[in-house]
């Protein structure tokens, strides 16, 4: 009986580590930060936007979950601190696809996959004067993220779909 329970308590803590390091977790914990954008875009505005044209259908696909953040990040220890906290989002259950360092400046796209199919993506860009990630959850065509890393056009791209489709979402609205 006690191994049961002891069994279960250590399940049980593992778990609850493992998410603590996730985009809920990190997106909840920040939101409401000082000078954040945070942007989580509905079902409904998906819809919308991947029917805008063939392009944005190909991009956004089947996502079901698109999460946008903009923060500070304006001093040595907060860039680290960011740094160090994208690492332990992505560390273990992220693939990463592409990586570009120039001191404690971060350009990282990072995918998880299931099979045959990317299921989630993480693009982090860390300036040192902001940072900012874009989050895909959905069913993902490989062939397709692929050669948007090898055309590095995840570089720009949280910014380019936040300022072409969603211009309407500012924090001073």
């Amino acid at each position: 009986m006690y191994n049961k329970i002891s069994i279960l308590f250590i399940f049980v803590l593992f778990y609850s580590c493992g998410t603590y390091n996730s985009i809920d977790t990190f997106y909840n914990a920040h939101k409401n930060d000082d000078q954040v954008t945070a942007v989580r875009v509905p079902q409904f505005m998906l819809t919308l936007i991947s029917g805008i044209s063939p392009e944005m259908q190909s991009l956004i696909g089947n996502t079901r979950d698109l999460r946008y953040m903009q923060f500070p990040s304006s001093t040595p220890a907060r860039t680290q601190f960011l740094n160090q906290q994208m690492n332990g989002i992505t560390g273990n259950s992220f693939i990463e696809v592409y990586r570009k360092n120039d001191d404690l400046k971060r350009n990282v796209v990072s995918i998880r996959e299931k099979r045959n199919s990317v299921k989630e993506i993480l693009i982090y860009n860390n300036n040192a004067e902001s940072a900012s990630f874009l989050y895909f959850n959905g069913d993902f065509d490989p062939v397709k993220v692929r050669e948007m890393v090898k055309n590095n056009e995840f570089e720009t791209l949280g910014n380019n779909v936040m300022n072409e489709y969603l211009p309407n979402i500012s924090p001073e609205n």
